[in-house]
């Protein structure tokens, strides 16, 4: 089993135990990801579309370390905090995947780690 571990250089990955992502074989997982920018400040505060844009930016710089990219993403899961905001974060996701078609789980979430954060994002691919 070939397993590379990837991180986002998160203090939470250290205090969780956990990695951004996980390249095992042709497979990667990415954990929920939220829209914190290089600076480490979250991006689009009280604005989903931007923070959905953010994450996916966060997601493919993920997905590219493990050597893959959005085109091969086989599953979606998006939690989002704002009903109102899951038109938004469905349409901002048709925009990139539209085309793949990946499966996807789109689901409210009473909260995430930070009362700013409005959507969390995680996805898996397969290589080749």
């Amino acid at each position: 089993m070939d397993r590379k571990n990837i991180s986002s250089g998160s203090p939470w990955e250290d205090i969780a135990g956990y990695s951004r992502a996980v390249k095992v074989d042709d497979h990667v997982s990415v954990s929920g990801t939220t829209a914190f920018g290089a600076d480490g400040a979250l991006v689009g505060v009280g604005d989903a579309a931007e923070q959905t844009a953010q994450i996916l930016k966060n997601i493919a710089a993920a997905l590219n370390e493990a050597g893959t990219g959005l085109k091969d993403v086989v599953r979606v899961r998006a939690y989002v905090v704002r009903r109102e905001d899951m038109e938004i974060v469905a349409r901002a996701l048709g925009g990139i995947f539209g085309s793949i078609r990946p499966a996807n789980t789109t689901v409210g979430a009473a909260w995430l780690a930070d009362p700013e954060m409005l959507v969390e994002i995680e996805v898996e691919a397969l290589i080749g």
